[in-house]
């Protein structure tokens, strides 16, 4: 609790990372929800009014981050919807959460078009999901197209998005040691960089498993 207070603290502070927060927030509180009906046969610890003034907290937490207003940093400077429609299309393309597209779209009527853009999504779909799971998802729209978009979602319920990291450890498979990526290492392989693997955290966890 007193290191979800600390990222709370950090959200409001610096209006970043909102909507994940928020996610964690609202599976922490359900999950809690369902050990509390279960009281007697869970496995939570305490007694039941150790945790509801917790819940309580969350829930304020919650109200905290829904009362968030974005301010707009002092002095005039140019902002998204002041650029060419090109290079806003251009941005969208960059966002790899479809989430975030739709989020976008609701600023203004200009990106509200451009995030329903087939050729956006199309390239959405391409980037997390093989042509194979996208040929079993196929959605046509009432003109005949193809619906990028509602294809998107859908494959989002059935299959795993393309992982991405800001930076990832790797493992070297000659000499068993982890770095970080981009960097060097005392190996003593003929050639190291064919002794590299890019570990996911999940990959790192999979380490210390026997």
């Amino acid at each position: 609790m007193n290191i979800l207070e600390k990222v709370v603290q950090k959200v409001l502070g610096d209006q970043q990372n909102i909507r994940l927060i928020k996610e964690l927030l609202q599976t922490l509180y359900t999950s809690l929800c369902n050990l509390v009906q279960g009281v007697g046969k869970s496995v939570l610890v305490g007694n039941i009014n150790f945790w509801v003034p917790r819940m309580e907290t969350i829930l304020d937490w919650q109200q905290q981050l829904n009362n968030i207003q974005i301010t707009r940093p002092a002095g005039k400077g140019m902002t998204l919807p002041d650029l060419p429609l090109c290079l806003q299309l251009n941005i969208l393309q960059r966002l790899t959460d479809g989430r975030d597209i739709v989020c976008l779209g609701q600023v203004s009527s200009d990106l509200q078009v451009l995030s329903e853009d087939r050729l956006l999504w199309k390239k959405l779909c391409q980037y997390h999901f093989t042509e194979r799971q996208i040929r079993k998802r196929l959605i046509m729209s009432d003109k005949g197209h193809l619906d990028w978009k509602k294809m998107y979602f859908k494959l989002v319920r059935c299959y795993p998005r393309r992982e991405q990291y800001g930076d990832t450890l790797q493992f070297c498979r000659h000499c068993h040691i982890l770095s970080w990526k981009g960097t060097e290492h005392p190996c003593t392989a003929n050639n190291p960089e064919s002794c590299l693997v890019s570990l996911s955290p999940q990959d790192f966890i999979n380490l210390f498993r026997f």
